[in-house]
């Protein structure tokens, strides 16, 4: 899948959906935290926005996740969760990201937007 140059649209992944969802059924996150209905209904309304779309790997995902690895300095652990974000991004060609995670300023690429931060 191609990514659209529409500004409004917002692009995520199954390993950002599973995420969510074992962040939002956490009780050690949250007080009250989802059941994990609830977190996937939240998914599916988001997933109906026609603005929003899943990127999946295609079949040159390996070979780019080859250069992403070899892009780095000796990834290893929890980061590689973020490669493959990082990878996917790169395969469609998405090259920003909304997060506060400050491990994506490793990858040169991608332009990393914290929406916790103001201004």
């Amino acid at each position: 899948q191609e990514i659209r140059n529409d500004p409004g649209a917002w692009y995520l992944t199954d390993g950002l959906c599973y995420e969510f969802l074992r962040v939002a059924t956490h009780l050690r996150v949250f007080p009250s935290p989802l059941t994990a209905a609830q977190a996937l209904n939240f998914l599916d309304a988001l997933m109906a926005w026609p603005s929003v779309s899943l990127l999946h790997a295609g079949p040159g995902h390996w070979r780019m996740l080859r250069r992403v690895l070899e892009s780095l300095h000796a990834p290893a652990g929890d980061l590689l969760y973020d490669v493959r974000t990082a990878t996917l991004m790169r395969e469609h060609g998405a090259r920003r990201i909304y997060t506060a995670d400050t491990d994506f300023l490793q990858f040169d690429d991608i332009e990393v937007v914290n929406p916790l931060r103001r201004g």
